[in-house]
């Protein structure tokens, strides 16, 4: 079977959703690469009970200053473990279940060197997700989340403070599958949450050079504004 590392920034993520993603994800990976941006919790104790997790830890954290540089540390330590694909994935976000039997397949393809899926926010509840403006995974469109690693790649990043994206710009360029298998994003499921994410979000862009206004104000709309949808697991034998 191809050889699948999966990688990921993490901070602080005890009391999320940490320990429920490393589980799933030793079902998909055959290694976990993690880069703990000086947690303060202890999320580098549960990291380490995963048998499959490379742990590499920061001192001082520079998440909110510059997340471009923890993006290129990553994946610079996942390109030292010999990776053949990379999943990039963060400590929020659940392939759904049936990946188990159908990524395996993905990644045994000769086509394509990238595979894509389409991410689904959940809103204020693990069961409903937004449908609406931005929110409507259908009109984003998918995103790439694994690539086959090829040494003679550029390995440049974006200028960019945030929002720098998963890969270097040369990988999101890669012709992609798009597949069907959905990602389930858990970071805007706890409503006590949400409020806290909006003001950290304006407040590293006070000018709005990352993301629109509208695209900022969408995270504290009234719920009559809001369109949610249930989520419903697919089969996994079709």
């Amino acid at each position: 079977m191809p050889k699948l590392t999966a990688m990921m920034v993490v901070r602080n993520e005890a009391e999320r959703y940490l320990q429920r993603c490393l589980q799933s994800l030793t079902e998909l990976a055959d290694e976990i690469i993690i880069l703990d941006d000086a947690s303060t919790d202890s999320t580098p104790d549960i990291c380490r009970s995963f048998p499959t997790v490379r742990l590499h830890e920061r001192k001082h954290s520079i998440f909110l200053q510059d997340e471009a540089v923890l993006r290129r540390e990553l994946w610079e330590r996942t390109i030292a473990s010999n990776p053949e694909w990379i999943l990039a994935i963060d400590a929020d976000e659940f392939l759904e279940s049936r990946a188990v039997k159908e990524l395996p397949y993905l990644l045994k393809q000769k086509y394509y060197s990238a595979i894509s899926f389409r991410l689904f926010d959940c809103w204020a509840s693990e069961d409903y997700y937004r449908t609406d403006g931005f929110w409507n995974p259908w009109l984003r469109g998918f995103i790439i989340y694994v690539v086959k690693y090829q040494p003679g790649l550029s390995s440049e990043w974006p200028p960019l403070k945030f929002h720098c994206g998963r890969f270097p710009l040369s990988y999101r360029k890669q012709p992609h599958l798009e597949s069907d298998l959905r990602i389930k994003h858990l970071g805007w499921a706890k409503q006590e949450e949400i409020q806290a994410k909006y003001q950290r979000a304006v407040d590293r862009d006070p000018t709005c050079v990352y993301m629109s206004r509208e695209h900022y104000e969408s995270i504290v709309w009234p719920q009559e504004k809001i369109t949610l949808r249930k989520w419903v697991e697919q089969a996994q034998d079709l």
